[in-house]
């Protein structure tokens, strides 16, 4: 179920029984273990136990804290132990300015050092932040488009800067301190964002979670952390270890690569991945890169298109779910004939359908279309994006006359379909405001506001 993306197993207090310690682990549901190094000593334990147990990955780095005797020799010494091939990042690294370990010089230089090296190699890094938000903001937002993965291991920035690090594609790790009792405000980072952005870990023999704080953490501990988050997150742990899993996958190739899914369940909703086609490229969109929602691979060519039957069968009883919601990475009205047929069983067998589209469905099928949604869609969430038509354009780099196509589409689904939402994400130089008086003036319809990460 589970990856532990940061134990540090070669401490001396698990020389004793670490057999044991792995042997637990892996009675809890722990699949995968990423051991990171702090120097280059511990670089080869990290190695020697990624040789001993094939389900343990590592990374080699110089944490803050021994930087201090930084030089040009560490790198070349880290690139040749990066070559094995269970090293799967760069890291430990990063900045420190809780304790005076190392000058602050020399701890940015071997970060900005080791960050070129991981760029170099093609391989994500694991930092490690404490106290020193604003110089390590500026040095990773430095790095954005340059190919920069990263981990932020044991997060405890603000989530301002949460939001930035996932703009530039990075992920967002938490620790057992999650399930500390003064650590509200970390809660409550932790429930802002995404679990599509999370990544889950002990930093043992650190961080030892509640209910075993004070004594020695090991990676079987990493389930109260994702107890936590499921709790925050208001879903199953289940559904917790399954999303931490692929994002552990995505960034470090630990784990099985996870099969293309047509039907996903998110909550009791069942969400049909009709296509990833779309005749819309929005900004903020990261289908062609990255297509995952939930923990679930939502990757499909279209020659990998499904029949509508293949969805059906998928479905089943649809009164099992709260709504059968036609979504996918794509624009689902590309394949409106498809969806029809499925939304068709849906009704005949008692369900409920939503579609999710961005109101472009007439223009795509060269035909007004609206008519066709009534029995057949209950709910039509359409993106509205913004209220201006040239912000619209740039935003989902189309031409401006299909934010009027999107309009009209608005007005005539609430002809045919029971209810008519639209949105906007909530992104810089979108006025939410004038947008909502678009939708609940002009069109008449409900008016959501999306998060944007």
């Amino acid at each position: 179920m589970f990856v532990d993306t940061h134990t540090h197993l070669f401490y001396p207090n698990f020389e004793k029984d670490i057999i044991d310690v792995i042997k637990k682990a892996h009675s809890e549901g722990v699949d995968y273990m990423l051991v990171p190094a702090t120097d280059l000593e511990t670089a080869e334990q990290v190695v020697e136990l990624c040789d001993r147990y094939d389900f343990i990955y590592g990374a080699v780095g110089v944490h803050p804290h021994d930087s201090k005797n930084w030089d040009d020799t560490f790198i070349p010494a880290i690139e040749k132990i990066s070559k094995h091939p269970k090293i799967v990042a760069i890291g430990e690294i990063g900045l420190d300015y809780f304790y005076d370990f190392s000058p602050k010089e020399q701890q940015i230089k071997a970060f900005k050092d080791q960050i070129e090296l991981a760029l170099k190699l093609d391989l994500p890094i694991i930092v490690h932040n404490r106290d020193s938000d604003t110089d390590m903001m500026e040095i990773i937002k430095s790095y954005a488009g340059s190919g920069l993965r990263a981990q932020f291991h044991c997060f405890n920035a603000s989530l301002e800067d949460a939001r930035s690090l996932i703009s530039m594609h990075h992920y967002i790790s938490f620790t057992g301190n999650i399930t500390f009792k003064k650590f509200d405000l970390l809660r409550e980072i932790a429930t802002a964002i995404p679990l599509d952005n999370i990544m889950i870990e002990t930093d043992s023999p650190f961080m030892t979670p509640v209910p075993y704080r004070g004594k020695r953490n090991e990676p079987s501990n990493v389930k109260y952390v994702a107890e936590k988050l499921a709790e925050l997150h208001n879903t199953t742990i289940e559904e917790v270890a399954r999303i931490t899993s692929l994002n552990a996958f995505k960034m470090f190739g630990i784990g099985g690569d996870k099969k293309t899914v047509y039907t996903y369940k998110i909550h009791n909703s069942l969400y049909i991945n009709i296509t990833n086609r779309c005749n819309a490229d929005c900004t903020f969109c990261y289908r062609k890169d990255n297509p995952v929602v939930h923990g679930y691979n939502l990757k499909m060519k279209h020659d990998e298109e499904p029949p509508a039957d293949v969805y059906i069968n998928e479905i089943g009883d649809p009164t099992k779910y709260d709504e059968i919601v036609f979504c996918g990475f794509g624009e689902p009205t590309i394949r409106w004939d498809v969806v029809k047929k499925i939304a068709k069983y849906v009704k005949d067998g008692g369900g409920k359908t939503r579609l999710n589209t961005n109101g472009h469905g007439s223009y795509i099928n060269k035909r007004n279309i609206t008519p066709e949604l009534k029995n057949l869609i209950d709910v039509v969430s359409i993106s509205l994006n913004s209220f201006d038509p040239k912000q619209y354009a740039d935003i989902m780099r189309v031409d401006k006359q299909l934010f009027n196509e999107m309009i009209n589409f608005a007005k005539r689904a609430k002809i045919y379909a029971g209810k008519v939402v639209l949105s906007v994400v909530a992104i810089n130089n979108i006025e939410i405001e004038k947008a909502r008086a678009i939708v609940e003036d002009k069109i008449g319809a409900e008016f959501r506001v999306r998060e944007y990460f």
